[in-house]
């Protein structure tokens, strides 16, 4: 794609570097952009400044937050002692909009993935075991997706978890093996936290 403008050639570019966005795509952002008002473009550039800058995350669960609790943690009609692990925030926002569920999170910032170079120290796994240690939960359902990877995260966690008195489930199989959660329409991700199982029920214990 030939440009005849450089400055507009690197808008471009950089708006292609997100996911999803091809080269034309970004030139209609681009283009949309210079036909706003100054003011308005500044306050496009300033948002993201601003979230970069100022997004926190969550103390106690590592969701992302605006203050040190996020609202879910901070919430007194929540149950504190259920919680749902998850690998990030697009599959809070996936749970919370089936309304199904009504306990606090714990998000591991991804899954363990070698051939990505991402094991266990680079999760979140550490203070979920210390959450468990302290005996305040009776439940940790693993909600993660039902990938390789993730099936690879659930069996870490179940066996750093299963020596505390409490219960380990994960989602019931409504969602197709191999889906990513985030994907899963809202009333089968809804139904598979519902009808959860004993993760232990998935597979043999020898």
């Amino acid at each position: 794609m030939e440009f005849s403008s450089k400055l507009i050639e690197e808008a471009v570019n950089e708006f292609s570097k997100l996911p999803g966005v091809g080269k034309r795509t970004a030139l209609r952002f681009v283009l949309h952009l210079l036909k706003q008002s100054e003011s308005d473009v500044s306050q496009f550039s300033n948002s993201f400044i601003k979230l970069k800058n100022e997004l926190r995350y969550c103390q106690k669960c590592h969701n992302v937050s605006d203050k040190l609790l996020c609202e879910v943690c901070s919430n007194p009609n929540r149950e504190q002692s259920l919680v749902c692990v998850v690998e990030d925030i697009r599959d809070v926002m996936a749970i919370e909009n089936t309304q199904q569920f009504r306990g606090v999170y714990h998000v591991l910032g991804g899954i363990i993935s070698p051939m990505d170079g991402v094991g266990p120290s680079d999760l979140n796994i550490e203070t979920l075991v210390e959450k468990a240690s302290s005996g305040t939960i009776k439940e940790v359902i693993m909600a993660l997706s039902t990938t390789m990877e993730g099936d690879t995260t659930n069996f870490y966690i179940y066996k750093r978890l299963k020596e505390y008195s409490l219960t380990i489930s994960t989602i019931a199989r409504g969602v197709s093996i191999g889906d990513e959660l985030e994907f899963a329409d809202e009333v089968t991700l809804g139904r598979s936290i519902v009808n959860r199982t004993l993760y232990e029920n998935t597979f043999s214990v020898k």
